[in-house]
């Protein structure tokens, strides 16, 4: 049950539009809720440590990778904040390493038995913050120096055998000028979780730097306690639903989406990349908010059909199969968790035929839904159930991303000091080509990696 409560007066006819706009996002968001609700689960509850310890069938993946082509810097996330204000290193410091113990996903190695993974969590570890000073550098020098020091920290691999598979490094620019330089391997964290770290971290910076305790409350549950949990789920009736709709959405799915590229395919993927950002004016914004309230549906699926539509053009192919990706936090228990959750999904679309845009976005609509009614199934378990052919020159089943992130960005404050959140160009690349769009202000901003 929703209430919304209008302010005092006429509704104006921008608000209503806002209204409509609002209630077709609220309408593809309740499909999607609908499809979780899924048979009877087992409990999502803390498990002994002394019991046998599974990997998440993600880690798995990213395991069985690492062993099959070593260190890859593509698989590492890497953030950093920009810090204003007078900084206490020491409380920082304090802060990162009580986020350490809180989260077993961040001292957990992966160590290999009779040549399977095997989990390995450290009971304490405690990591020191370097501190790396700028400030003596030449102005015109200090910033380009800075990037490339973040980047350094963001591109050296991990062994995932000996950890820790994170760092952090603070870099002085001025007396009240620092750069926090984020980085760990995906294998124990994502997108979502980068955002738990850097509110924890706040909230721990603004207790340790006034001398109180952490105000944080311990977490009911770990990491590994929904490892085991998604096995014992991922099983039976509900393993063989999901996995009959994936074979049959993606049967007879090309495996290659060849885009005409200006240098040839290498035989072995180098992942190496850059990005351009872009920005769609504020006019242009209007006009794709319009078009989705007239199409009731969310910016999600129209941009995602305009970018499938440019597939389409560069390529001649008319299956177009694209993937992005789902946060899969569908409990409440695993909100609050660091760890690697998100899925990824194959979003398949026909554009053949006279097919006119507005028929486009109905077909793109509808495989999004359907999608989502399946999403529990982990994409390294469609690969194997569909068993594509597999290179080393190229990703399977598709090769082109899309993201849309509309979450609106929470400020950044503490006592003190003002944070700003910042990107670190890792140089790499893990498809062809990714799309990330992200709505801010009253534009949008396009991101083609």
């Amino acid at each position: 049950r929703l209430r919304y409560r209008a302010p005092r007066g006429a509704l104006t006819a921008d608000l209503l539009r806002e209204l409509h706009r609002h209630k077709f996002a609220l309408k593809e968001f309740l499909l999607k809720a609908a499809s979780c609700v899924r048979p009877r689960e087992p409990c999502l509850a803390p498990t002994a440590r002394d019991l046998e310890m599974p990997l998440s069938f993600a880690q798995q993946r990213l395991w069985f990778i690492d062993q099959l082509e070593g260190n890859q810097r593509v698989y590492q996330v890497a953030g950093a904040l920009r810090i204003y204000g007078r900084l206490d290193v020491a409380a920082l410091e304090q802060g990162i390493n009580e986020i350490i113990r809180r989260h077993e996903t961040l001292r957990t190695t992966f160590k290999t038995v009779d040549g399977q993974p095997v989990l390995d969590i450290a009971e304490q570890l405690r990591v020191t913050l370097p501190l790396q000073d700028l400030s003596t550098t030449i102005a015109a020098e200090r910033e380009e120096k800075a990037l490339h020091m973040a980047r350094e920290v963001a591109q050296r691999p991990f062994d995932l055998s000996r950890g820790p598979l994170m760092r952090f490094s603070l870099l002085r620019l001025e007396p009240e000028e620092f750069i926090l330089v984020m980085a760990m391997h995906h294998i124990i964290t994502d997108g979502w979780s980068i955002g738990i770290l850097i509110m924890e971290i706040a909230a721990l910076y603004e207790a340790f730097s006034r001398g109180l305790p952490s105000p944080l409350p311990e977490l009911p549950l770990q990491y590994v306690d929904f490892a085991r949990w998604q096995r014992l789920w991922l099983s039976g009736p509900v393993l063989e639903d999901q996995l009959s709709y994936w074979r049959q959405r993606l049967l007879g799915l090309a495996p290659l989406l060849e885009l005409p590229t200006d240098r040839p395919r290498p035989a072995v993927q180098s992942y190496a990349g850059t990005y351009q950002v872009f920005d769609l004016s504020p006019e242009l914004t209007q006009r794709v908010k319009a078009f989705c309230l007239e199409a009731e549906v969310s910016p999600f699926i129209m941009l995602l059909s305009v970018f499938k539509l440019l597939l389409h053009r560069y390529t001649s192919r008319t299956d177009i199969c694209v993937g992005t990706p789902i946060a899969n936090r569908n409990r409440a228990e695993v909100e609050p968790l660091i760890g690697f959750f998100v899925n990824t999904l194959a979003l398949r679309t026909d554009l053949s035929g006279e097919t006119g845009f507005r028929e486009l976005v109905g077909r793109v609509k509808e495989t999004a839904l359907e999608a989502y009614a399946h999403q529990d199934l982990p994409f390294e378990m469609v690969i194997d159930a569909l068993q594509p052919e597999r290179s080393l020159s190229h990703s399977p089943l598709f090769q082109t991303m899309f993201v849309l992130q509309n979450v609106p960005a929470q400020p950044l404050e503490l006592p003190g000091l003002r944070l700003r959140a910042t990107d670190v160009d890792t140089r790499t690349s893990l498809f062809d080509l990714t799309l990330v769009m992200s709505e801010a202000d009253e534009s949008l901003r396009g991101s083609i990696e």
